[in-house]
C-alpha cells in the first residue's frame, strides 16, 4: 500500500479497496490511487488536444502546455476562460491574441495525448522536431547543490508518497532549495505544470535549474528548452535525441542524477567541479 490509512486526501488521489495478497491470503484494504482523467484543451472555441493527466493544478498545466508547445511566448498572451469538470473529464477553454492563432494549425494534435506520451497525436514531424530557442546563459552550480535539490524532492512528492504512481518536476534555486514542485501521472504533464506555475509567478528562469523524477526524453528536453530552462537534471537516462536538442539549445542536460553523482550529457560547464 503506497499510503497509510492516516494519510489525508490530496488532489489527484482517490480511495479504492483492492484485495492485497500476502502469504497466499487475500485481505481487502483501503488504499489511495492516483487519478488519471482526460483534459481537453481548446483555443478560441476550437478543440486542440486531449491529454491524460492528474486532475490537479489544471491552470498551471494549461499555461505550461501552451508555453512548452510554443503556442504563446509568455503568460500574458494566454487567457483561461473556463475550467469545467464533468463526468467525462475536464475541459479547459483558452483564448489567444490574434497574432498567436496562426501557431495553432502547426501544433494541432490528431490523437489524444496519453499520460506516458507528451507528443502523441502531433500532426506532422515538423511540429515535433521544431528547433527550440536558445536558453538563457544561467548560472553554474556544483554537484553538491544538485544533490541538495534531489534530497529535498521526495519530501515534496506528496502524491507519489500517497499513491506510488506519479512523477514530479521541481524548480530549485542556486542554493539547491526547491521553490516549486508539481506532480502528475505523466512526466511531461508534471513539467508543463511546473512551467505554468513558474510563469504565473514571474520566476526568472536564469537563476535556477529543473530536476525531474524520470528519464530525460526528447519531449522533456524540448519542453524545458522551450520554456527557457538553462539546466534539466533527471534521475534516469536521457535519449540521444534529447542530448542533440539540448546541445542545439545551449541547455545543460544531466542524467543519472543521484546524490552527488551525475552525468552531464550536454553543456557541462553549468555543472562546476567542487573545489
Amino acid at each position: 500500500m503506497a499510503g497509510s490509512d492516516d494519510d489525508a486526501a490530496i488532489p489527484g488521489a482517490v480511495r479504492r479497496s483492492p484485495a492485497r495478497y500476502r502469504d497466499g491470503v487475500a485481505r481487502v484494504q483501503a488504499d489511495w490511487v492516483a487519478e488519471e482523467v482526460p483534459v481537453a484543451l481548446s483555443f478560441d472555441g476550437e478543440p486542440f488536444a486531449v491529454m491524460m493527466a492528474t486532475p490537479a493544478d489544471i491552470a498551471d498545466f494549461a499555461l505550461g502546455f501552451a508555453l512548452s508547445e510554443g503556442i504563446v511566448d509568455d503568460a500574458g498572451e494566454l487567457r483561461i476562460d473556463a475550467i469545467e469538470h464533468t463526468l467525462d473529464g475536464i475541459h479547459v477553454a483558452l483564448s489567444l491574441p490574434p497574432e498567436r492563432r496562426s501557431r495553432i494549425a502547426a501544433r494541432r494534435r490528431n490523437l489524444e495525448g496519453r499520460s506516458g506520451c507528451g507528443l502523441c497525436g502531433a500532426a506532422s514531424i515538423d511540429a515535433v522536431l521544431r528547433p527550440p530557442p536558445a536558453v538563457p546563459h544561467g548560472v553554474a552550480i556544483t554537484p553538491a547543490i544538485l544533490a541538495q535539490a534531489l534530497r529535498l524532492l521526495p519530501a515534496q512528492q506528496r502524491l507519489a508518497r500517497l499513491t506510488g504512481a506519479t512523477h514530479a518536476a521541481a524548480w530549485a534555486g542556486i542554493d539547491g532549495n526547491l521553490l516549486a514542485v508539481r506532480e502528475d501521472v505523466g512526466r511531461h504533464n508534471a513539467l508543463d505544470k511546473l512551467i505554468g506555475s513558474l510563469a504565473s509567478a514571474g520566476t526568472d528562469l536564469g537563476t535556477g535549474f529543473c530536476v525531474v523524477s524520470s528519464r530525460a526524453s526528447y519531449e522533456m528536453a524540448m519542453k524545458a528548452a522551450q520554456a527557457g530552462m538553462p539546466m534539466l537534471a533527471a534521475i534516469s537516462a536521457p535519449t540521444a535525441l534529447a542530448i542533440a536538442l539540448a546541445e542545439s539549445a545551449g541547455m545543460t542536460l544531466v542524467g543519472f542524477a543521484r546524490g552527488e553523482d551525475c552525468v552531464a550529457y550536454a553543456h557541462p560547464w553549468r555543472l562546476a567541479e567542487t573545489d
